[in-house]
């Protein structure tokens, strides 16, 4: 079962979860924000309530209740959100939203993202170039990818469909409640529906349905409803 469409922001991700909503308004699909994460942060910062949000450098506002380690590198612009966990060792290089409730785990690097609220990166992650929707959740050791091997620039491509993004760094888009297996790659460009779930160690490229499983490139299947 191969996706023969394209999935829309609408049908991938609930935008009640994420303080970048305003971001997506006006887009068909996800990765079109990703050239304009850096203004929205830059334009949002300034705006937080004071009471809620500490400024400590720079381009960088911080959930009072959140919870960073002191050995997190935390490069601007950025936005960490309520509840927000950022360990040991995180590297998060700018660009980047960290929605409520999230966490950037032990030596996980980001680089121009949106993490909606609950979303765990939590062991030795890269996630560049991409969004990931309302508690995704990527396993130790997986990451995106966001360059071809070739240079050449990104297209999303589905069995009855291609979109060429024009842009040479395009990682991943994941839906609400994706899951994504340990040490997987997600090729430059991929596309994980809404609840659907990647088998570990996997390569993953092209568009992955929702609702459904990912044991390889040849046998994915749709969930079964649990009974």
């Amino acid at each position: 079962m191969k996706a023969e469409k394209i999935p829309t922001i609408a049908e991938m991700m609930d935008l009640s979860y994420t303080i970048a909503a305003p971001l997506f308004e006006g887009k068909t699909y996800a990765w079109e924000v990703l050239p304009e994460i850096e203004s929205y942060i830059l334009q949002l910062g300034p705006t937080l309530p004071a009471d809620e949000f500490d400024n400590p450098s720079e381009g960088v506002w911080i959930a009072k209740d959140a919870k960073v380690f002191p050995s997190a590198y935390i490069g601007k612009p950025c936005i960490i959100d309520h509840g927000a966990e950022v360990r040991h060792c995180a590297f998060i290089r700018g660009s980047a939203i960290v929605g409520k409730g999230a966490t950037v785990g032990n030596s996980v690097e980001l680089k121009n993202v949106i993490l909606f609220d609950g979303v765990e990166t939590p062991h030795y992650n890269y996630v560049g170039d991409s969004v990931l929707g309302h508690k995704a959740h990527m396993g130790a050791g997986s990451i995106t990818s966001n360059v071809k091997a070739d240079r050449q620039l990104v297209t999303i491509k589905a069995e009855k469909e291609q979109i060429f993004t024009g842009r040479k760094k395009v990682g991943a888009m994941l839906g609400d409640f994706a899951e994504i297996g340990c040490n997987c790659v997600l090729n430059p460009g991929t596309v994980v529906g809404a609840h659907s779930n990647v088998y570990p160690t996997s390569s993953v490229r092209g568009v992955i349905p929702a609702n459904s499983i990912y044991k390889s490139a040849n046998d994915i299947v749709e969930k079964q409803a649990q009974k």
